[in-house]
């Protein structure tokens, strides 16, 4: 025992060489994005970067990771002032939280004090970096500050820990000192400690046994200390002398680590597509989404890859959905490829075609700790059996934007290998089933599909997409062997999934002709890919639209009419912002932008509504409220923010090997302009503008340099090398539809059920536009309206300068009205 404590006092004297410091005021980012409210203090917040994460709650309270270990959980502050003989609870003083990208503040407003809380992720790795906060403090007298915290030391599960940590306080020579925190591997250590304080709390070895937080005191004099900032810091190490040198390395470079982040931020959309709309929030939580996808980017070893996404993890070793997701990336790709982060693509797919199995199967999950256990061994590494067709759909998708035909030549042997692993594992009628994995539920109180409708769908979209790949590469016959497969499966889809007598197609099927008939948003992934059309989706999109399954903060997954269908379980009926953004896009694609609007701007309006900047993972199905479980920093409901707005609202599609740029644009009504700023084409930025003049919409691409562009109209054939010389300027014409009509769009209060308009269906001709709509009994909406025909005539409703105005008849629930526009012809 006396050799024991004989090598502790020795660490400790080594240790001591750190002489840590207060730091000088960080200079507050400029302009751009930023997010300035009062706090909800039971909603979350998250400071993330590749190396840590910072995710706590808007009271303040919070827990660190240095990937993948947590240093700390619970951290509080209390404080004691001078003269005033009543203990004062910071955390209830919470009152504001400003949100930018470099940074976020919580500030804590007393009469006598504030603090402000500054977090912010490292944009590079240091021995101890990965996340810092930094306290700033102003107080009219002498406070003394205890921060509070419990010590985890804790590696992210499944790894295996050693202990709940020992903790040695190590005095520096200036008086002041920091945490070592001693686990039960001698090689496994971590420290915590703040400039200019001293021990608040440390258990006695004489105490019993208890677990009890450890505190730092500071002392924080105004006239000495105003002015001054103090850092809470942070590392992980083997021995106390290295976690030393690594406190002081980070103590000094905060200043210039903070600068380095701020300037990242400062410069973070000079070559990512931002757009310019008549609707500056939505401008904003497009941009929101871009960052929020950047900061679920992980530095593992040499590698980047995403990972799902973040909430904090409580008493648990797992913040959210923290580890590397197959299928999460992929859908992910999409987004980037539309801003042109063709980068972060590129190290996504190439992080899962390093993990690929040797039999083709994409990875599904991979922990940050999975290097610390046989991850072989666990059930999650290729638990689905949707990663590997949605990986030969996004490297299509990757070639359509980027035009690297070098890429796909270095990862050709991965996508066939993808392929012939589907092709492995079909049924008779040849779809690819389940039986190699979960197609998307990973609970069925039905009993587990064997062929979802959902993986069928993308089984005929991953064989598309294969066969212009393989034309790409030369490889007439395996194009044709897949253009071939893919009809087969498209003809299949239809015969064996679709129900005459509900209108609808079913969820899945045990064998030819035996169905499970439950009603689910899934077949809407048909539409992901831009290619495949479902031949009878009439009902099923008016029923989606409906409040069936249209809730006013996103859809269901399943129908309420379903005898299982519970709102607050993971896969039964609860709403995910994912599901929203599939079916937003096969609303736009299928002639349904109401819809498509209403719900794409449920998933923008999100960025406001739980962790600021985010989009949470999944909500209850019946009232506005996020599921206690629901990862609040969700990579993919980020993704379905940018992915239904620029495929569907801009109708833009990629064909970068022909230079050909597809427009089919479905703007609100009320929208006279948009500009696209950075719309990357192969090598090549385009500014993209679309401007109303009459009856027509025009669209402008405009690049620094001359560069060969086509832009197309949806109608126009696919594969054709576009013909145009390289210019700066490119034009297109569209015609407008005669009538527009604009849904209104606003997430209710907390609590709420549903209860806003809903826009169930959209039938054009000639000479006549329908839209069907639902209200609830009895009540009202006004809706903008654009002409862009002489004469038109309205049945159904009301209309009056530029407004539509409805009544909804009494009855019961939600009733159903149809208006009709017509007009003769010119």
């Amino acid at each position: 025992m006396r050799a024991v404590w004989a090598a502790i006092f020795a660490a400790g004297t080594a240790a001591a060489q750190a002489q840590l410091h207060p730091v000088e005021p960080l200079a507050a980012p400029g302009g751009g994005l930023r997010i300035a409210r009062p706090v909800q203090t039971s909603q979350p917040f998250s400071v993330c970067g590749p190396d840590g994460a910072i995710l706590g709650r808007q009271d303040g309270t919070f827990e660190t990771w240095i990937w993948p270990v947590k240093i700390l959980s619970g951290f509080r502050i209390a404080a004691s002032l001078q003269d005033y003989l009543v203990p004062i609870d910071v955390n209830a003083h919470a009152a504001a939280i400003e949100v930018t990208p470099a940074q976020t503040v919580i500030t804590y407003s007393h009469a006598a004090f504030t603090i402000r809380q500054h977090m912010f992720a490292t944009r590079e790795g240091s021995r101890g970096a990965g996340v810092v906060a930094v306290f700033e403090i102003e107080s009219l007298r002498p406070l003394e500050l205890d921060f509070e915290f419990t010590p985890d030391v804790e590696r992210m599960w499944p790894a295996p820990n050693f202990g709940r940590p020992s903790p040695e306080w190590v005095t520096a020579r200036t008086g002041s000192g920091y945490y070592v925190l001693h686990t039960d591997n001698p090689d496994w250590k971590a420290a915590v400690g703040m400039p200019q304080t001293k021990v608040g709390m440390l258990p006695p070895y004489q105490e019993g046994a208890r677990t009890y937080p450890l505190k730092f005191r500071l002392s924080f004099d105004p006239k000495r200390d105003t002015g001054r900032w103090f850092p809470l810091l942070m590392a992980t190490g083997a021995s106390a002398e290295s976690l030393g040198r690594s406190m002081q390395e980070l103590d000094d470079r905060i200043p210039a680590l903070f600068a380095q982040t701020v300037d990242y931020y400062g410069h973070f959309f000079d070559t990512l597509l931002t757009v310019d709309t008549p609707d500056p929030a939505f401008d904003q939580a497009m941009r929101w989404a871009e960052v929020s996808i950047d900061q679920s980017k992980v530095r593992h070893g040499d590698e980047i890859g995403l990972v799902a996404g973040y909430t904090p993890a409580g008493d648990s070793a797992r913040p959210g959905f923290a580890w590397y997701f197959g299928r999460d990336s992929l859908y992910t790709t999409y987004a980037l490829n539309s801003t042109g982060d063709f980068g972060l693509t590129r190290q996504a797919l190439e992080f899962l075609i390093r993990r690929q199995r040797n039999d083709g199967k994409i990875m599904h999950e991979f922990s940050q700790a999975a290097d610390l256990v046989d991850w072989k061994s666990t059930p999650y590494f290729y638990a689905a059996a949707d990663s590997a067709p949605l990986f030969v759909m996004a490297m299509e998708d990757y070639l359509n934007a980027s035009g690297d035909l070098a890429f796909l030549r270095a990862h050709w042997e991965a996508v066939k290998r993808a392929w012939a692993f589907t092709r492995a594992h079909t049924d008779p009628n040849g779809i690819y089933t389940n039986a190699q994995g979960t197609g998307w539920v990973e609970s069925w109180p039905p009993g587990m599909p064997h062929q979802e409708v959902y993986l069928a769908a993308l089984d005929q979209q991953s064989a598309d997409a294969l066969s212009r790949l393989a034309a790409a590469m030369d490889d007439q016959s395996l194009a044709g062997e897949a253009r071939r497969t893919a009809a087969k499966l498209r003809d299949t889809l239809e015969r064996e999934f679709y129900e005459a007598g509900t209108s609808f197609y079913a969820f899945s099927q045990e064998r030819p002709g035996t169905l499970d008939h439950t009603a689910t948003i899934f077949p809407a992934v048909a539409w992901w890919g831009g290619r495949l059309q479902l031949a009878h989706p009439a009902e099923m999109l008016t029923r989606w639209a409906s409040p069936e399954f249209s809730t006013d903060w996103g859809l269901r997954a399943i129908s309420p009419r379903t005898s299982f269908y519970d709102p607050i379980s993971y896969h039964q009926g609860s709403v995910w912002p994912l599901f929203t953004g599939w079916v937003a896009l096969a609303e736009y694609r299928a002639g349904r932008p109401l819809a498509g609007y209403q719900h794409l701007m449920q998933n923008a309006d999100l960025t406001w509504a739980n962790d600021p900047g985010n989009v949470t993972e999944l909500l209850s199905g019946e009232y506005y409220q996020p599921l206690g479980r629901s990862t609040a920093h969700q990579t993919w409901s980020a993704a379905m923010v940018i992915a239904p707005a620029i495929h569907g609202l801009f109708g833009l599609d990629w064909d970068a090997p022909h230079r050909n740029l597809y427009v089919s644009p479905h703007l609100p009504a009320t929208w006279d302009r948009a500009s696209l700023h950075g719309v990357t084409l192969a090598d090549d930025r385009f500014d993209l503008t679309y401007r109303r003049d009459g009856g027509k919409l025009l669209v402008e691409a405009r690049s620094a340099k001359p560069g060969v562009l086509c832009l197309v109209s949806p109608a126009a054939p696919r594969g054709t090398t576009c013909a145009e010389p390289a210019r700066v300027q490119h034009e297109l014409t569209l015609a407008l539809p005669p009538v527009e009509v604009e849904m209104p769009h606003g997430l209710p209060l907390p609590g709420a059920r549903t209860s806003q308009l809903k826009a169930v269906g959209e039938l054009s001709s000639d000479r006549k536009y329908e839209v069907t709509l639902e209200a609830p009994v009895g009540t009202s909406a006004e809706l903008l309206v654009r002409l862009n025909h002489a004469g038109v005539r309205v049945a159904g409703a009301e209309l009056a300068a530029g407004k539509l105005r409805v009544r909804f008849p009494e009855g019961s629930g939600y009733q159903r009205l149809t208006v009709a526009f017509e007009w003769s012809a010119n």
